[in-house]
């Protein structure tokens, strides 16, 4: 078994991200998806009852980033769950969870770089994502350093144009809260399948445990970053939603392609509409860079176990990345970014990365303590979520995500039979 103890695997990859750099890394990834792209679908599918579909997926995604920080420290690798179920639960099972992450997490890019080309140009979207994708390639082509400064960046400006967002929101005469309250249009289905797509948004704590092997320290630093990461991605979620609620209600929120610009348009802002758009193609340009990163570090583990080809698992002797992988990565986001439906790719993004949790919180179940195991009911409760999460998904979706992943399961058997 590779423990944190264990030395670093030829070819293996420099620890030179600290605490601060995996925090920022896990929210842009957060921060971008939930707030731009996630909110008009969810209070489409939960009605009134948006905000306790965002409790339930915060809940989910807290006992999912508990399982998945004790395991991070125990096995600091590339590949976050891919190795963890390897490790923990045998070969097929690390294979399905690397394979759910990436048709799931490669599905994500696109629909963040549709994001970005739906708020910088909307009638260019599928060109301007393209571009968009070669571009954060080629960063993380010349080292994952630049790429977590570019996002401290980004992160710093989206924070600021959210806090602005919220203060005019909730300071504003069109603020009426009697609309955060619950009505007769919730349903249970609803409120899950809601939670089910918000979860969507909550899932950039795996970037930085798929970055294991970048992060100095990993046994202290990700069971720190992951749960910092996540706190503050639920704090920003719940004011904007709060005040987009308290000014659009659910019925407008829902119908709106652009929530936070139609806010404050409402509020009698109009000035800050610009604003908000710059706001949001970064927030999505933060998570592109991100999701990109770490996709292509599970490409890489994978490849290093021969699960897919061994050229993707060439370390590149200059910039000290796994240059083919994320080319290979790039290229598929950048055909699917010029053909896929935003909203569509939320959905099967979502049931992907649901089942890549589902067993990591089987993984974590099986940690002694003294491995760092997380109370029993964490796993438990993670599990019991991200199945009930999954399946609450639109019917096309679950239909859709089970077939790629038994593809996915017949390709690793023929694998098997061949050697």
């Amino acid at each position: 078994m590779r423990t944190m103890g264990a030395s670093m695997s030829p070819g293996g990859l420099k620890r030179r991200l600290g605490l601060s750099d995996a925090v920022v890394i896990g929210l842009g990834s957060m921060i971008g998806a939930g707030i731009f792209a996630a909110f008009g679908p969810a209070a489409g599918a939960a009605g009134s009852g948006l905000l306790p579909a965002l409790a339930l997926a915060a809940v989910v995604a807290y006992c999912n980033a508990t399982s998945s920080a004790r395991l991070a420290a125990r096995h600091p690798e590339s590949g976050g769950t891919y190795v963890y179920g390897r490790e923990r639960l045998g070969d097929f099972w690390g294979y399905l969870a690397g394979w759910a992450f990436v048709v799931g997490k490669t599905a994500s890019c696109a629909a963040m770089a549709l994001t970005v080309g739906f708020y910088v140009w909307p009638g260019q979207a599928h060109a301007v994502a393209v571009a968009a994708v070669v571009a954060l390639t080629a960063l993380n082509y010349t080292g994952v350093q630049k790429s977590a400064l570019l996002t401290r960046v980004i992160v710093a400006v989206v924070l600021a144009v959210l806090a602005a967002v919220v203060t005019a929101c909730l300071t504003s005469d069109s603020a009426d809260f009697v609309r955060l309250g619950v009505g007769a249009d919730v349903t249970v289905g609803g409120t899950l399948q809601a939670a089910g797509l918000l979860f969507f948004a909550f899932a950039g704590y795996a970037r930085i445990a798929t970055l294991g092997e970048e992060i100095r320290d990993p046994a202290r630093t990700i069971p720190r970053a992951i749960p910092l990461a996540l706190g503050i991605t639920l704090i920003v979620y719940a004011a904007v939603a709060v005040g987009v609620l308290a000014v659009l209600g659910p019925g407008r929120l829902a119908e709106s392609a652009a929530p936070l610009a139609e806010a404050v348009q409402s509020v009698g802002m109009p000035g800050l509409v610009p604003v908000v758009r710059v706001g949001a193609a970064l927030a999505a340009l933060g998570s592109l860079l991100a999701l990109i990163l770490g996709v292509s570090r599970t490409t890489f583990a994978m490849a290093r176990d021969l699960h897919l080809p061994r050229a993707l698992s060439v370390v590149h002797p200059r910039f000290q990345v796994p240059h083919r992988a994320e080319l290979v990565v790039g290229a598929v986001v950048a055909v699917l970014a010029a053909s896929v439906d935003v909203r569509g790719a939320i959905g099967f993004s979502s049931f992907g990365v649901l089942v890549y949790y589902a067993i990591a919180n089987v993984a974590a179940w099986t940690l002694a303590p003294d491995e760092g195991r997380p109370p029993r009911l964490v796993p438990v409760i993670g599990l019991a979520g991200c199945a009930a999460l999954a399946f609450a998904l639109p019917t096309t979706t679950v239909v859709s995500g089970a077939a790629v992943l038994a593809l996915g399961a017949a390709a690793y058997g023929v694998r098997r039979v061949r050697t």
